[in-house]
């Protein structure tokens, strides 16, 4: 009889059956005897894991297992330190040999003398209180160096962490205190392309900030810095912020220094500073004005850099003053006494404003 064709029912009246099918039942079959297979070498790996485990008890091996690793890895110091651990059930020629250390070097490193305590850490404890966590690892290795004890950066940063230790760090700062005034008349930035200035009262810049008083009010601090040795030579504190703010802390400024003709005097295009008062101010004591250009924050970055710096180290993160009087009281603590005659500036050498000045008339005289 003739096979039936393809495609048509055979003559039983059966289904035909798809001659893919046998194809397929064979792959099938293979992969899941792998799997199987698989399975069974996963379950041998673990009970062979599970033995080693039990057999090692406390984790101890035999230690030329860790031979390679100890030499390829460890310092001699610490292939010390493991033969000094070891040296119960194994010689120290052995160990020796197997380390690739000198038995001479260990007998020596045995019979080291003891470290003496490290001397810095008192004194690195007393300047980060006194300094009431204002100083970093920088700052604090400038002031133990200058009290005579040899340590470095990595040092205090792990002393610091061991001792649950942070300095203060900036925080963001959002509200605006710079309001043009359109109309004003300004002068050039006369900073833009001049050196940076070599000696004290040549170029001043002036800034103004806000400081956090209870129930959501603020009041407001104008300074005056010099840029040569970072001193604040005027400043002025005050519920609102007119005019009168930046001159009263240009006027004790002129007062304190007498600066001589020639003096220029830098702030932001502020309304206080570009007031015809304020011009008027600097034109009769003989100074120049400058100003920043529109829109430019950098021209005046110095005088803004030390906002963050006075709210970090001055008021901890979430906290206000108690009154107005409280904040002039505190201001006037920090700036005239602490910041100007104590604090270690990074750009001075890591020196205050009154010692740079110090330093740097004795090099003139």
């Amino acid at each position: 009889m003739r096979a039936p064709s393809r495609g048509r029912s055979p003559p039983d009246g059966r289904s035909p059956r798809p001659r893919y099918f046998a194809g397929l039942a064979r792959p099938l079959a293979a992969r899941g005897a792998k799997s199987r297979r698989a399975q069974q070498r996963r379950a041998r790996r673990n009970q062979a894991a599970t033995r080693r485990i039990a057999a090692r008890g406390n984790g101890a091996r035999y230690f030329k297992k860790s031979r390679d690793h100890l030499c390829a890895t460890a310092s001699v110091m610490n292939r010390y330190q493991f033969m000094q651990a070891c040296t119960e059930p194994w010689p120290v020629q052995l160990l020796c040999r197997l380390l690739a250390v000198s038995t001479a070097g260990y007998y020596q490193w045995q019979q080291r003398p003891a470290q003496p305590a490290a001397t810095w850490q008192p004194a690195a404890q007393a300047a980060f209180t006194r300094h009431a966590r204002r100083y970093g690892t920088r700052r604090l290795r400038a002031e133990l160096r200058a009290e005579g004890h040899a340590v470095g950066r990595y040092a205090l940063r792990s002393w610091l962490h061991r001792n649950g230790l942070r300095a203060l760090s900036t925080r963001a700062q959002r509200p605006r205190t710079t309001v043009a005034d359109p109309a004003a008349v300004v002068a050039e930035n006369r900073l833009l392309g001049q050196p940076a200035p070599t000696a004290p009262n040549q170029v001043w810049v002036g800034d103004i900030t806000y400081l956090p008083l209870p129930g959501g009010r603020w009041c407001y601090l104008a300074t005056w810095r010099d840029t040569c040795s970072r001193r604040v030579v005027g400043w002025s504190l005050a519920a609102q912020m007119p005019t009168e703010l930046v001159l009263q802390a240009l006027e004790q400024a002129l007062t304190l220094r007498q600066p001589a003709p020639g003096l220029i005097i830098h702030a932001d295009r502020g309304s206080q500073y570009t007031s015809a008062a304020c011009r008027a101010r600097i034109d009769a004591a003989g100074a120049v004005a400058s100003f920043s250009r529109p829109g430019n924050p950098y021209d005046n970055a110095q005088a803004e850099a030390g906002w963050s710096t006075l709210k970090t180290e001055l008021l901890p993160h979430g906290t206000v003053f108690a009154s107005l009087e409280e904040a002039r009281l505190e201001v006037a603590h920090y700036l005239d006494t602490y910041f100007n005659l104590d604090r270690r500036h990074s750009a001075l050498g890591y020196r205050s404003p009154q010692q740079f000045e110090r330093d740097l008339n004795l090099n003139l005289s």
